[in-house]
């Protein structure tokens, strides 16, 4: 029994490392902000207490980042608080004189960095962040008075800067893994669900193909063996008619009928070895010339073969062991025959079948096609091949059929 493949539930796994990741972001920014306001909480700005100032814009920006963090989906909507961000952090540089702020920055980008798809929307925004960040410097000293210049606050701020960029490319580089690793989960899931629709139609076609050749049994049963056991009893019952008037044609139909039912039991039996599954062990040849030996116990006729040993498919095989018997039948019931040529030729890529017969012939244009003959032309067709007759009155009658070889039989030629 196959085994069958499960992937683990990979994609709700990553789920979860995202939310845990959220949480994380959060707890580090509250942790920073408590550390400031503990920081600054002796300190003093513009007369007042620094924590005046410091306590309210913590709160706010914790509280703005988990709404940003857990309720706001869409980017263009967080575009407000990431506004609100720089504004209280200027607020907090101004207040703590850049106090852990660098740390602030890496905390919030984190939070952008983890719910932006693109590369480039995170290249895009880390050099913004690092602008604004020299910006939010350069204001805080400008506002507190300090002495200054530009290259005084970026060579302070030089650390700070480094850490920023190295925080973008771990972060990044981290994220990229993570999603080219997502990328694989979905794929694996994808093909494990494509893989068992696959198995699930192969089972359904495989049952679909033992219906229809079940069925297809079961016609073919219907239309040779059923036709073969009604021309026994029309010729017995005309044997019958005719028994005390013509005793030669009574025994003529008598051994057409019972030729006729020797081929519907072979018929039968065949049908009954495909059902089980099991198949002849005689090559075709030896199962034709089986069929030439048959039709001449007990019936006075004599049949000529010549043979080939050709490997066919099974349903190639049948047709032309079918036709045969329908052949012998045919020039015994209808054409008087007491002798019979059978050859069967491997040619270029093709099967060539003659059945010839010395009955009493006929009109080709007087020729009005039965069951069995038009079945003939029918399921010749359908194998690709095709069946002609040929007779002449007082010449006998002749089956002509060509059939393709199987792929396999004619590469060996």
């Amino acid at each position: 029994m196959k085994k069958e493949i499960v992937f683990p539930d990979i994609l709700s796994q990553r789920s979860l490392v995202v939310r845990i990741a959220k949480c994380i972001v959060f707890c580090s920014l509250a942790l920073i902000g408590i550390i400031v306001i503990v920081n600054s909480w002796d300190e003093s700005y513009a007369g007042f207490p620094a924590w005046y100032f410091v306590l309210p814009s913590v709160v706010i920006l914790l509280a703005e980042n988990a709404v940003k963090i857990w309720a706001i989906k869409k980017y263009t909507h967080r575009i407000f608080f990431y506004a609100l961000d720089i504004f209280l952090l200027l607020v907090i540089t101004i207040v703590t004189n850049g106090m852990l702020i660098s740390t602030f920055y890496i905390i919030i980008l984190s939070e952008f960095y983890i719910r932006q798809e693109s590369l480039s929307g995170n290249l895009a925004m880390g050099v913004s962040s690092i602008v604004i960040f020299l910006i939010t410097l350069i204001v805080s000293n400008f506002l507190r008075g300090d002495t200054f210049n530009v290259l005084t606050v970026v060579a302070s701020a030089f650390n700070d800067l480094i850490i920023l960029a190295l925080h973008f490319l771990i972060v990044n580089f981290t994220i990229q893994i993570y999603r080219k690793d997502k990328e694989i989960a979905e794929t694996m899931n994808e093909l494990s669900e494509r893989n068992k629709e696959l198995q699930r139609l192969n089972e359904e076609h495989k049952a679909l193909a033992v219906l229809e050749e079940r069925q297809r049994i079961a016609k073919d049963i219907h239309d040779t063996a059923g036709h073969s056991i009604t021309t026994v009893i029309m010729q017995t019952e005309a044997a019958r008619l005719v028994v005390d008037t013509d005793p030669e044609d009574a025994k003529r139909k008598i051994t057409a009928a019972n030729l006729q039912a020797k081929h519907a039991l072979d018929e039968l039996r065949e049908s009954v070895h495909l059902l089980s599954g099991a198949r002849e062990n005689m090559t075709l040849k030896e199962s034709l010339l089986s069929i030439a030996q048959e039709s001449t116990e007990g019936t006075g006729i004599a049949v000529r073969t010549s043979v080939d040993d050709v490997v066919l498919c099974d349903a190639k095989r049948r047709f032309i062991c079918n036709t045969l018997k329908e052949g012998i039948s045919n020039g015994l019931r209808h054409g008087g025959a007491t002798a019979f040529l059978f050859e069967l030729r491997k040619e270029e890529g093709r099967v060539s079948f003659l059945l010839s017969d010395n009955g009493c012939g006929m009109d080709l244009a007087d020729l009005k096609e039965g069951f069995g003959l038009s079945g003939m032309h029918t399921r010749a067709k359908a194998l690709g091949g095709e069946v002609w007759f040929e007779a002449e009155k007082g010449e006998g009658f002749e089956i002509h059929m060509t059939l393709p070889l199987d792929e396999a039989e004619g590469e060996k030629r």
